[in-house]
């Protein structure tokens, strides 16, 4: 039986198109449309610009002061200082309750940076004007607020990156116009800025591009500092660059406010060492866009993602295209070692009004996965998440997004591009979905709260519903990250040297021994938290503290 032309034009059709795919390598991307959105507050009172999660399930999340009049109010009939401004510009939002408390911030938190300290308190520095010299700290309870020391940093910070150090203080490097580093607490030792060329050396005269550097504690001891184009292993003890790596192909900036995001992928522990360390980033924006965009034209951002080998002895970038371009998105490590990619534009920078379209669409990104199938597309929200959004990961695996403000003011007006955004909303990826309830373990000891020493031996018990598999279990430890700006500053997520489980006979649960991280250049000290993971389905986690 003879073909109709329309048929052997359309298997024509195939067969060219299957040509190009194989010409080209193009990717291919699952869009299965996981995980689901949810609507927790509608109105927190400010713009989430800057995130922080609490070892007690609180999160710190503040904007700015200059703002002008937010929507909460002080309490008890407060006022900042010298000023007509009644309204707060931080708050603590109870993950638990789900409800949020204001408090008093003096200075200009704009743009600023933080970290935990060993203890749990949050050491928050910098920002602009009268904050950039300003170090504020805040320990959570029922009626803290934040203590402010206003000469606690020798140089002003404004775009700075903080990072744990192993000796308990963290490293504040960089900001805009300040090209060196310091640390906090100050010692007699150290207690001044030190020069750090390789900002001057990243540095567009222009446009910056080495704003909120990405900052990672290798397990050496040692930084990888990765900014604008460009990545170096750096002795902060002795102020020396120790290696340069190459310059990602395509010579395109990665940081504010081309401002893509980077990840250090999971770290592996066997036998008390990590053999194979892996730095990822993903969007950005080309050179030209931030003075297109002044001119109204938005460059579209860019779609590839950079991995690289950093404990290769001739480390080379690999590059893979995302499903979609991304500007401002952030990039968070999940339980399971899944990166997901959240918020964003597709088109312009970041910047007031400088960028548009907005993208939807979270990625999951599987690093384990063959090179041309690790994207997966899911659910879309509703909401834009511009410039200012910003997202962190919850102890029960939810991620919880907030933020957007791409203007200088709050701005409500429905005929204005973007509006303030002031609602905090949840993701929860496929793994909380009730049709996998019955792989997901449950912790039963050790309990939250629980210390450790660097390489204890610690058994966990833990419940499944469903047949375990002993040879798909694995312990990961997470640290939670300060997260502004497309960056989440001390993310880690480390996969413990585990047995496989056995059986409880008494209780027919499961025991599964795992060993902590052998030291604080692998896992600084403070608090973190603690996954049993089935199959890529992670339990909910409970807080340990390594000390």
């Amino acid at each position: 039986m003879s073909k109709s032309p329309s048929t052997l034009l359309h298997q024509h059709h195939l067969h060219f198109l299957l040509f190009i795919l194989v010409l080209f390598h193009v990717p291919s991307y699952r869009a299965d449309g996981g995980g689901t959105w949810l609507m927790l507050l509608p109105n927190i009172g400010i713009s989430a610009m800057h995130m922080q999660l609490l070892p007690n399930d609180r999160v710190v999340i503040f904007d700015r002061t200059d703002f002008g009049t937010s929507n909460i109010s002080l309490p008890d009939g407060k006022c900042r200082p010298n000023s007509d401004d009644c309204s707060a510009h931080s708050v603590e939002y109870d993950v638990a309750k789900n409800t949020v408390r204001p408090l008093m911030v003096l200075s200009n938190v704009w743009c600023s940076s933080g970290s935990l300290m060993p203890d749990g308190t949050l050491v928050q520095t910098g920002g602009n004007d009268f904050g950039g010299l300003v170090v504020r700290v805040y320990d959570s309870c029922d009626t803290c607020d934040w203590v402010e020391i206003p000469n606690g940093l020798a140089q002003p910070r404004w775009y700075a990156t903080n990072h744990k150090l192993p000796d308990g203080r963290q490293i504040v490097i960089g900001g805009r116009d300040t090209f060196t580093y310091e640390f906090f607490p100050k010692t007699p030792e150290a207690n001044t800025a030190v020069d750090f060329p390789f900002l001057v050396e990243t540095n567009d005269p222009n446009m910056e591009n080495n704003l909120y550097p990405f900052v990672h504690l290798y397990p050496d001891g040692n930084l990888f500092i990765f900014a604008n184009n460009r990545a170096i292993f750096f002795d902060y003890v002795n102020n020396k660059v120790v290696k340069t790596f190459p310059i990602i192909p395509g010579d395109e900036p990665r940081n504010y406010p081309s401002t893509g995001s980077g990840v250090l992928l999971p770290m592996k522990i066997v036998n008390g060492s990590v053999d194979v360390i892996e730095f990822l980033v993903c969007g950005g924006a080309r050179r030209s866009a931030f003075f297109n965009a002044f001119n109204n034209v938005f460059e579209k951002g860019l779609d590839t993602c950079g991995r690289i080998v950093i404990s290769d002895p001739d480390p080379q970038w690999v590059m893979e295209t995302m499903p979609m371009a991304r500007v401002m998105g952030d990039m968070l490590l999940l339980p399971n070692g899944d990166v997901l990619i959240i918020n964003g534009v597709s088109a312009g920078v970041a910047g007031w009004e400088l960028g548009r379209d907005p993208v939807l669409s979270p990625v999951i990104y599987r690093p384990n996965n063959p090179i041309e199938s690790r994207f997966e597309v899911q659910t879309s929200a509703t909401i834009p998440r511009v410039y200012h959004s910003t997202a962190i990961l919850l102890r029960d695996g939810r991620v919880l997004v907030g933020g957007s403000n791409a203007h200088d003011k709050y701005e409500f007006s429905e005929t204005t591009l973007y509006p303030t955004e002031l609602s905090l909303e949840e993701f929860s990826p496929f793994y909380l979905d009730s049709s996998v309830s019955g792989l997901r373990p449950v912790i039963i000891s050790p309990v939250t709260g629980s210390k450790f020493g660097y390489g204890n031996r610690i058994g966990i018990n833990f419940a499944a519903s469903d047949n375990l598999d002993p040879n798909s279990v694995t312990v990961t430890l997470l640290a939670p990250s300060f997260n502004t700006h497309s960056y989440s500053m001390n993310q880690r997520l480390l996969v413990l040297d585990s047995d496989i489980p056995t059986t409880d006979p008494e209780t027919s649960n499961y025991w599964v021994c795992a060993t902590m991280p052998p030291s604080g250049n692998i896992a600084p000290l403070g608090d973190y938290i603690l996954f049993v993971v089935h199959k890529e389905i992670p339990s909910e986690g409970i807080w340990i503290h390594i000390e």
